[in-house]
């Protein structure tokens, strides 16, 4: 399952998964808004040195929660009344103007008498949002109201619910079923109070966890080590002593099966990311799905790395910050840092 990224999904995401474009060709320059800043402290300039040693996994990995909502902004959630049936387009949404919170605030209108929602799987929502300084519909940069979900033209979203990307639904819709409609009122991107009412359309169960498959490799000494959960999710433990290495290092731990891939191919992977100090700065694994991404738009660390392997491989990268995002560590919140990754390769394709 692919989220759609369109402004209405985007609106929920308080963070998203690290862009691995960055520095492909190798040099200094590093891309500042290459990738959000990293749900871990990962930070450039004036960073203290990172000292090697640390257990790294993907639940760490995760987006900081959004403001827990005060009692005032409770109170003002509670007054948004919403006019319609749910499961249709509301045909109003009236509360008295300005409305303003801190945090975020939830109202559950509907818990829906449906299917319960899982963890980890896809959650098809409608969204019809307004604001709370004069409750109108959202303005597009023509002046004129963008269309909610529900319009003609459009559709509703998908995510995985316990996506640390759309904190913002998380708990609210927790514990939820299939027809529950809720309303939810957090400060936006520019500090202004959204509203938004929240339909839940449709559930599945979380699939199967997709991993590598094929023969394990005998690592090399001195590298760091890996531990697999039962579903097939990395642990990364960097010893204190490991030396940060000077060149990439490509270390298969699971051989596939399947045809090497190459630098042309767009790659679906899941993978954890990690800092030598153990601090998890990325995974897809946090997400309940992998990620695809073009061989030719990642960082020189992975595209040098991952060709030549075979799909269903398993393949630990270090990557020298050269190859990664550049040793500036001013450029990019990144820079100047060794990486670590565990990949698995799920299949690759021709890149159109």
């Amino acid at each position: 399952m692919k989220h759609r990224t369109t402004a209405g999904l985007v609106a929920f995401a308080l963070g998203s998964a690290l862009v691995l474009t960055g520095c492909g060709d190798g040099d200094d320059s590093g891309d500042a808004d290459a990738s959000p800043s990293p749900s871990a402290d990962a930070s450039g300039a004036g960073a203290e040195p990172i000292v090697a040693g640390g257990v790294c996994e993907p639940e760490a990995a995760q987006a900081e929660g959004p403001p827990e909502a005060t009692e005032a902004d409770q109170e003002a959630v509670q007054s948004v009344e919403v006019a319609g049936q749910p499961g249709k387009k509301p045909s109003d949404v009236s509360f008295e103007t300005p409305l303003a919170v801190e945090g975020v605030a939830v109202n559950v209108l509907d818990e829906g008498d449906g299917a319960q929602l899982e963890q980890g799987g896809k959650v098809t929502f409608h969204d019809y949002g307004v604001s709370g300084e004069d409750g109108k519909p959202f303005q597009g940069e023509d002046g004129q109201p963008r269309p909610s979900t529900w319009d003609e033209g459009q559709s509703p979203q998908e995510f995985a619910l316990g996506d640390p990307s759309f904190q913002i639904l998380n708990d609210p819709l927790t514990g939820l079923n299939v027809g529950a409609r809720v309303v939810i009122a957090w400060q936006g991107m520019e500090g202004a109070t959204e509203v938004h009412v929240v339909d839940v359309v449709d559930a599945e169960p979380a699939a199967d966890p997709v991993r590598a498959e094929g023969t394990a490799v005998e690592p090399e000494a001195g590298l760091p080590t890996v531990e697999l959960a039962d579903n097939g999710a990395p642990t990364v433990t960097i010893a204190e002593d490991f030396e940060e290495p000077s060149e990439l290092v490509v270390q298969p731990l699971i051989e596939g099966d399947g045809r090497e891939i190459t630098k042309d191919d767009e790659v679906t992977a899941h993978y954890l990311g990690c800092l030598v100090d153990g601090t998890p700065f990325d995974s897809s694994w946090s997400r309940f799905e992998p990620t695809p991404f073009a061989l030719t738009q990642v960082i020189e660390g992975w595209t040098e790395g991952l060709a030549g392997q075979k799909i269903g491989s398993q393949v630990m990268l270090v990557v020298p910050a050269e190859q990664a995002y550049g040793t500036d560590p001013n450029a990019h919140q990144l820079g100047g840092k060794t990486l670590i990754f565990v990949v698995d390769i799920i299949e690759a394709k021709k890149a159109a």
